[in-house]
């Protein structure tokens, strides 16, 4: 009897380690890639951008650092809206397992980094 005790002890013990990390998420888990699209905008490189949760759960109000980025084509403020140097993704709005993309236009790629994020757990 003692060591099925000591088994299930074990057992809760393990799985309240797992626990206890089932809802941490670094900024390393919000993935931002980048590609060439092959076209061209006045001249300049189309990109898109795909930004993807591999957090357990969702996020939200999801900001990255954006200083001095700019693009001569539009991106729809609901997607990504620039203020200042920090960018604001999908208007703030929860982001689950899907990815939300954008296109920009530039010289040269923008490295964008994921500065902060709030978890959206239930």
């Amino acid at each position: 009897m003692a060591n099925f005790t000591v088994k299930i002890l074990a057992i809760v013990y393990f799985l309240s380690l797992i626990s206890q990390g089932f809802g941490q998420c670094l900024s390393t888990n919000i993935i931002t890639s980048q590609k060439r699209t092959g076209v061209t905008v006045q001249g300049k490189t189309e990109w898109i951008v795909t930004i993807t949760n591999k957090c357990s759960c969702p996020v939200k109000n999801v900001i990255l650092n954006c200083r001095k980025f700019q693009s001569i084509e539009p991106i729809n403020s609901s997607i990504l809206s620039v203020q200042g140097d920090l960018c604001l993704v999908n208007a703030g709005k929860p982001i689950y397992k899907d990815t939300i993309r954008f296109k920009y236009t530039r010289n040269t790629i923008f490295l964008f980094s994921t500065k902060s994020f709030e978890l959206f757990c239930s």
